[in-house]
């Protein structure tokens, strides 16, 4: 009787393979280049006599030393004053909304009762929202909607944006010791209030900031919209030496309730909440021994909006009679190639050799084999240690961390911003950044992905690089990050 094989794939640990390779591919310029100058040196060791003849017999003028090292210097000149300016995240301050704006299950359930805007379908589905919705109990409204009836109005709106953005502002001054005459560059984006005047000339007024201070103002752009301004001040530090930079992400909830009973129209009643964030970037070179991060690379990607993108939840009844709620396909669908062209885009930046190589060959594969292959989903565990995910929802979350492949740490920063303060829009990065930090996970020459999406629609992203080992003290999670992680479970009944 023959003798029976081992079965290596049960016997070969085959993650050890893929290491391997990693590790090979990686870095094959350092195994081609040590046999290399290995037999370099003992040749020279072997054969010095010849080495001290090779030089004697070269000659040296005077005018080819001088010429030579002037064109070493006027290279040199030309490639530091060519290549990009470096841009430093020094840091950032966010939001925490005060304890008289938490908004508890049972006290929003209570106020949506009482309204006469809502039928009682509309109430069950706000309800069945908030118990598959991923939200806790210490998230935070607005002063104006806490009332019976909320009547939102301009002038509550403007106290809610200067609740907000000014409370963010003063704590970046404090942490930075930056003083408001030294703010070069104020870029402002809140979405869906746009009022006059703006909210960066609302600011310049409040904080008596210089005359030319060079403001912009971003409006319309969804969640996605606060790594646009990044993106922004990035390029307006590209082209003006020496500047500070304050970029302040927020969303304004107040002028945006809903009252009715469009059941797509009442899903932001129940997910958005008050939250908001103000960085400071800088290309000053003395800000890089007391930066917490070096932007790497920011990558923006837009798929055409069509009627599909506004979909954003759907009913169905299944064979029991029982109403389910979810994201609508589309929506999906659409995020999904927003997110694919973003990857495709920043792959080739941040992926290892090993990586792009196993992707390249994939998709000759399918390009030249058999299309039906199952594409390759590069490990971006490989590029990056964490991962900051929109916290728009519950779906995005899981969509993205099964599609990339990721961990329940991974995704940890996300779900518990999510649970803590819910979705706050463009700023909930900066929230899960700071989660991240205050876990003390962030060391030095780790690397950061933010990933956002917004409206239209749009899927952006940011790699930082952490310049130093952070703990971070204080900041919205300072009171409570020894309750996390918390289990959250699929449905909370209320």
């Amino acid at each position: 009787m023959p003798p029976i094989l081992p079965d290596f794939s049960s016997s070969v640990k085959l993650k050890y393979v893929k290491l391997g390779y990693q590790y090979l591919v990686n870095h094959i310029l350092t195994f081609l280049l040590l046999p290399t100058m290995a037999a370099i040196v003992i040749e020279v060791v072997r054969r010095p006599e010849q080495i001290v003849d090779l030089w004697q017999s070269l000659h040296f003028d005077l005018v080819q030393i001088l010429f030579s090292s002037l064109l070493i210097v006027f290279v040199a000149t030309v490639y530091v004053m060519s290549r990009p300016r470096q841009v430093f995240l020094v840091d950032y301050a966010c939001f925490k909304p005060p304890v008289t704006c938490r908004v508890p299950f049972s006290t929003f359930m209570e106020h949506s009762t009482l309204l006469n805007h809502f039928d009682k379908k509309s109430v069950d589905f706000q309800m069945r929202i908030l118990e598959r919705s991923g939200l806790g109990e210490d998230t935070s409204l607005p002063p104006a909607l806490h009332y019976i009836p909320p009547n939102p109005n301009m002038e509550d709106a403007r106290a809610e944006a200067e609740l907000v953005i000014f409370s963010a502002m003063d704590d970046l001054f404090r942490k930075t010791g930056l003083k408001p005459k030294d703010v070069d560059i104020l870029i402002v984006n809140c979405s869906l209030f746009s009022p006059t005047p703006s909210l960066s000339a609302m600011v310049i007024n409040k904080y008596k900031m210089r005359s030319n201070i060079r403001s912009f103002n971003l409006s319309g752009m969804g969640c996605s919209a606060g790594l646009i301004s990044v993106d922004l001040a990035r390029d307006l530090l590209q082209v003006h030496p020496n500047s500070n930079a304050v970029v302040v992400s927020t969303e304004i909830i107040t002028p945006n309730w809903y009252a009715g009973n469009q059941r797509s129209m009442l899903l932001p009643n129940c997910l958005f909440r008050m939250g908001g964030a103000a960085i400071l970037l800088s290309n000053r070179r003395r800000e890089r021994s007391r930066a917490k991060y070096r932007l790497v690379h920011v990558v923006r990607t837009h798929k055409g909006a069509d009627d599909r993108a506004y979909k954003c939840v759907y009913e169905e009844e299944d064979s029991s009679g029982k109403v389910g709620i979810s994201l609508s396909k589309d929506l999906m669908a659409i995020a999904g190639e927003a997110l694919k062209s973003n990857i495709t885009t920043i792959g080739p930046l941040v992926l290892p050799a090993s990586e792009q190589l196993l992707f390249l060959f994939t998709l000759i594969g399918r390009k030249v084999f058999n299309p039906k292959w199952k594409p390759y989903i590069p490990d971006f565990k490989q590029a990056f240690e964490h991962f900051c995910i929109h916290a728009g929802g519950r779906a995005v979350i899981d969509e993205l961390e099964k599609n990339l492949q990721l961990s329940a740490e991974h995704v940890e920063a996300s779900r518990m911003t999510l649970h803590r303060f819910g979705n706050t829009s463009s700023s909930s990065l900066w929230y899960e950044l700071n989660y991240i930090e205050s876990k003390g996970r962030m060391k030095r020459g780790d690397r950061v992905w933010q990933i956002a999406f917004g409206s239209g629609f749009k899927c952006n992203s940011a790699v930082w690089k952490c310049n130093r080992t952070i703990k971070a003290l204080d900041g919205p999670w300072s009171d409570c990050i020894h309750k996390y992680p918390v289990h959250i479970p699929e449905v909370v009944k209320l």
